[in-house]
């Protein structure tokens, strides 16, 4: 997965970032779908945290290269995977460090992040720069006793150059490359952690959020909604990605045919041919204003899903929601859910005329 510089390119790793290799931007498969919210401050940061039975150590966390044995509770905590300092910082610890992925944010936290770092009162996290691939020496510099990679396209190679550092845990087979589900992140770092009981509990508490959303928004149910931004054309977030299951949970679905463009990626470009996937009940659009020439291209001023303004325009690097929507974490998805979904209710009722929310 690589990295930008100026804001196109670095918004691919958005776009991309999630787009296959790309920019920095990055998918997911099994996970029931859970994705993303925002309530107020108050319940922004979920309550897991200090409090609760510890697990006995050691504890032994199963992953796509094996497994890996923590011996004690870990006390210095280096984030490799490019959202995982959320799921750490929910379960009530400070990473030492986090790995930069789009936005230039202090720590490489965004605002959701920033609160829950205030309520711990840690210290803004080192910065780790990932433009050419995991950094070892500074992941070493940081003298880990525990390294998350789980939102990654972390090679084995690599894992075995970490794990000569510190214990090292990254996601699942059930999973592409930045494809991991907010629930296994979170109940693999809490493990790791010496957490489960609450990483559990805070896996309860945001899927409850979920559901209520779902209960207060019956039109999302059977609708077609698709997440695209314009990468090398358009770009399509799939059924393996957190945004397309983040739909999903909400009680969408993705075009019919999408996994043709996808493939076994958490993403991909649709040709002119199947650009007619976006014309659905909804689409998110990631940094529309980065498409060089008509966003979606000539056909698409003609779709329903534009003419009647079912569209919702979204900035990855100076919105925070923009970003959280490719965040997916327990801690962006509360944020998110108080954000975006009165944008996308806005977007859906077919009428030009109504405003979606600024």
């Amino acid at each position: 997965m690589q990295r930008t510089a100026p804001r196109a390119t670095r918004f691919r790793l958005t776009a991309a970032v999630l787009a296959g290799a790309l920019l920095l931007g990055a998918c997911g498969s099994s996970d029931s779908g859970s994705d993303s919210s925002k309530p107020s401050s108050d319940d922004a940061a979920p309550s897991s945290s200090d409090g609760g039975s510890a697990d006995a150590f050691p504890v032994t966390v199963e992953h796509k290269y094996g497994e890996t044995t923590i011996d004690e509770k870990p006390e210095r905590i280096v984030t490799v995977g490019l959202t995982d300092q959320d799921a750490v910082l929910a379960l009530g610890e400070v990473p030492v460090a986090t790995t930069e992925w789009f936005g230039e944010q202090e720590g490489a936290l965004w605002p959701w992040a920033q609160d829950r770092l205030a309520e711990l009162d840690g210290e803004v996290p080192e910065v780790l720069d990932a433009t050419d691939g995991v950094n070892i020496e500074a992941v070493a510099a940081q003298e880990p006793d525990l390294i998350t990679a789980m939102y990654t396209d972390l090679t084995e190679a690599d894992y075995e150059k970490l794990s000569q550092i510190a214990p090292v845990i990254t996601q699942s087979d059930g999973y592409v490359d930045y494809g991991i589900g907010w629930e296994e992140m979170t109940t693999q770092i809490g493990k790791a952690m010496g957490k489960s009981a609450e990483a559990e509990a805070l896996v309860d508490e945001v899927n409850g959020k979920l559901d209520a959303v779902v209960e207060d928004n019956p039109e999302f149910a059977g609708a077609q909604g698709v997440v695209a931004t314009p990468y090398e054309g358009i770009f399509v977030y799939g059924p393996d990605d957190p945004r397309g299951r983040f739909l999903t949970r909400l009680g969408f679905e993705l075009p019919e045919g999408l996994t043709k463009a996808t493939g076994d990626e958490f993403g991909g470009n649709l040709s002119e041919e199947n650009a007619g996937l976006l014309d659905g009940d909804l689409i998110i659009w990631l940094d529309p204003e980065d498409a060089e020439g008509k966003l979606g291209g000539p056909a698409y001023e003609t779709y329903a899903v534009h003419t009647e303004g079912r569209e919702v325009m979204l900035d990855s690097f100076d919105d925070p929601l923009g970003a959280a929507t490719s965040f997916i974490t327990p801690l962006s998805i509360p944020f998110l859910l108080d954000g975006l979904v009165p944008k996308m209710a806005a977007a859906m009722d077919g009428d030009p005329s109504t405003k979606v929310p600024e």
